[in-house]
C-alpha cells in the first residue's frame, strides 16, 4: 500500500464542513472574509473554533485563508488574528502576502504556512524560496499544465498542492466593478449585496452560451470560470507523480454537490492507495458527480491539457 496523498476541501458552514469530513475529506480550509480570497463562506473565530474542535475529533486537519491582498488598515488587525488562530490549534494558513509571513513568524512560529500566489506559483526555484522563507506547502497555479506539475514535483523542497475540481477565478480586481456598473446603468443596489449569494453572472456577446459567475466582497471582484475543472478520470498521474494534497473546490457549490465530489476523489484516492499496479478509474465516480452537476457548466480538464493561448 502506497501513502495517499491529502484530499483537501472548503467548507461555507459549520454543517458543510460535519458533511464533508463525512464524505472522507482529510482536510478543511476556511476562513474569515476579512483575511482570506474567495472563500466558500466566513467564518469567524468563534466558528473557527468549533471547526478545529470538529477536525481535530476526527483525526483530520483544518486550515485557514490569509491569502487574501491586505492593505495598510488591515495590517493592525492581523497580528491578533494569526496568534488567536494558533491558539485556537488551527494546522495551516494559506499566504500569499509576505506581510502575513512576518506576522506570522512573530505571533504563531509553530503555524505551517502554506504558500498561495495564485497564478504566479509556477515554478519550483519561487516554490522553494517561499520554502526557505518559512513555507512548507506551495499551491500551484491552475494555469499550469500536467507535464509542467509532474515534471515540477521531484525538484520541490516543499509539498504541492493542486486544484483537481470546481471553478476557477479568471479575474480579480480590487475595485468594485459591479456596484459601479450598476449605479451607472441606474439600477439598485439590493440591499447592497453583490456578494456570492446573489447569482450574478457575465455573458459574452462571443459566447452567449457560456455564464461567468461575479460577484464582490471585501477584496474586490472575483469573475470565476465557466466550467469546472474535473482531473477525477487522470488522478492517477498526479497520485504517481507525487502530489501531496488534491483540493476540491465547493466555491458556489452546494453542500449536497461538494460532498458527491469528495466522496468520488476519496473512493479514487483509496482504490489508488491500495494497489497503484492494479488501479483502475470507475465511471460510476464521475457519475455520481455528473448527476448534481449544474447543466449550464460542463466538467472539463482545466488547463491539464490546455495549450496556453495568449
Amino acid at each position: 500500500m502506497t501513502s495517499k496523498p491529502e484530499l483537501l476541501a472548503t467548507a461555507a458552514s459549520l454543517e458543510e464542513a460535519a458533511l464533508l469530513l463525512d464524505a472522507g475529506a482529510d482536510a478543511l480550509l476556511i476562513g474569515d472574509d476579512r483575511f482570506g480570497m474567495r472563500l466558500a463562506g466566513h467564518f469567524s473565530l468563534e466558528d473557527t473554533a468549533k471547526a478545529v474542535e470538529l477536525t481535530h475529533a476526527r483525526g483530520r486537519k483544518i486550515y485557514t485563508s490569509l491569502a487574501g491582498l491586505m492593505p495598510n488598515e488591515l495590517l493592525d488587525e492581523l497580528p491578533a488574528y494569526v496568534k488567536a488562530l494558533a491558539e485556537l490549534g488551527v494546522d495551516g494558513a494559506e499566504f500569499g502576502d509576505p506581510s502575513v509571513l512576518a506576522v506570522a513568524r512573530r505571533e504563531a512560529p509553530g503555524l505551517k504556512l502554506h504558500w498561495n500566489a495564485e497564478m504566479t506559483s509556477t515554478n519550483f526555484a519561487t516554490a522553494n524560496y517561499w520554502g526557505c522563507k518559512g513555507a512548507s506547502r506551495v499551491c500551484l497555479a491552475r494555469e499550469l499544465n500536467m507535464d509542467e506539475i509532474t515534471e515540477m514535483i521531484p525538484k520541490l523542497e516543499v509539498e504541492a498542492q493542486v486544484q483537481v475540481h470546481g471553478m476557477t477565478n479568471i479575474y480579480h480586481s480590487k475595485r468594485k466593478l459591479v456596484e459601479s456598473y450598476m449605479k451607472h446603468q441606474g439600477r439598485p443596489v439590493q440591499d447592497g449585496n453583490l456578494g456570492r449569494d446573489r447569482g450574478l453572472f457575465l455573458v459574452e456577446a462571443e459566447r452567449p452560451g457560456e455564464k461567468f459567475p461575479i460577484y464582490e466582497d471585501e477584496s474586490g471582484t472575483h469573475i470565476m470560470s465557466s466550467d469546472d475543472i474535473c482531473i477525477l478520470e487522470d488522478l492517477h498521474i498526479l497520485m504517481g507523480a507525487g502530489v501531496h494534497s488534491f483540493k476540491v473546490e465547493g466555491l458556489l457549490k452546494t453542500p449536497a454537490y461538494n460532498a458527491i465530489a469528495v466522496k468520488a476523489y476519496r473512493a479514487a484516492i483509496d482504490a489508488y492507495a491500495a494497489d497503484p499496479d492494479s488501479y483502475a478509474f470507475h465511471e460510476q465516480w464521475l457519475y455520481d458527480i455528473r448527476r448534481l452537476q449544474d447543466p449550464e457548466r460542463e466538467l472539463s480538464f482545466g488547463f491539464f491539457y490546455k495549450e496556453q493561448v495568449y
